[in-house]
């Protein structure tokens, strides 16, 4: 791998966002390709992050630090992108249902996604079921995450699956979030169920890849 690469996903995976920026608008100068940039330095290094974060050796304040610091660099290499045509690997919404204000799940889901290449359209928290419906009539996505971390909104993923069902939604719905279950999962039928957000992001990859 190039050096300048490698420094760029070693930068990111130590959460140092203005590193990462410098070591980004380097490359950019030095006529690296953008495609390059993102898969072999900013991504590479999520995948680290993800890894480690699974194995516990990375913890939540360290993630997010990290996720920080891919934001710097991805900001700087979107135009670059768009102008050479690349395309995300695939799309996903994500949310946290009506009544719950909990984010730090979502995010950490949010940044693993992006992460593996994804475009992630963030809806935020109390979403009711009718707004992860538009989003998904106006998106397309590949991917609907819906995250509860209350056990008194868990029914509020269950109208949301089901109104996402009555409308259609052609999309993988995936569930997640601290009382959640793959048992209450299926019970309520979601397409898929992970226990982390690493997993999450992973298991998103896959269902995408499959398509």
């Amino acid at each position: 791998m190039n050096q300048l690469l490698n420094e760029i996903s070693l930068a990111l995976q130590g959460g140092n966002a203005k590193g990462v920026k410098e070591l980004v608008e380097k490359a950019i100068e030095e006529k690296i390709s953008a495609q390059d940039i993102l898969e072999q330095g900013l991504l590479s290094g999520m995948d680290v992050v993800a890894t480690k974060f699974r194995a516990n050796d990375m913890f939540v304040p360290e993630v997010l630090l990290s996720a920080r610091a891919m934001n710097a660099g991805s900001a700087l290499l979107k135009p670059l992108l768009a102008e050479g045509g690349v395309k995300a690997a695939g799309k996903a919404i994500i949310g946290t249902v009506k009544g719950d204000l909990h984010d730090i799940g979502k995010n950490l889901v949010t940044m693993m996604l992006e992460g593996k290449g994804l475009e992630v359209i963030d809806l935020g928290v109390d979403v009711p079921p009718e707004r992860f419906v538009s989003a998904y009539e106006e998106e397309k996505p590949d991917i609907v995450a819906i995250s509860a971390l209350l056990t008194t909104t868990m029914g509020e993923m269950k109208n949301t699956v089901e109104a996402l069902k009555a409308a259609g939604a052609k999309a993988a719905v995936m569930v997640g979030g601290a009382p959640v279950t793959e048992q209450f999962s299926q019970s309520i039928g979601a397409d898929y169920y992970s226990a982390d957000a690493a997993g999450a992001a992973e298991l998103a990859k896959n269902v995408i890849l499959a398509k």
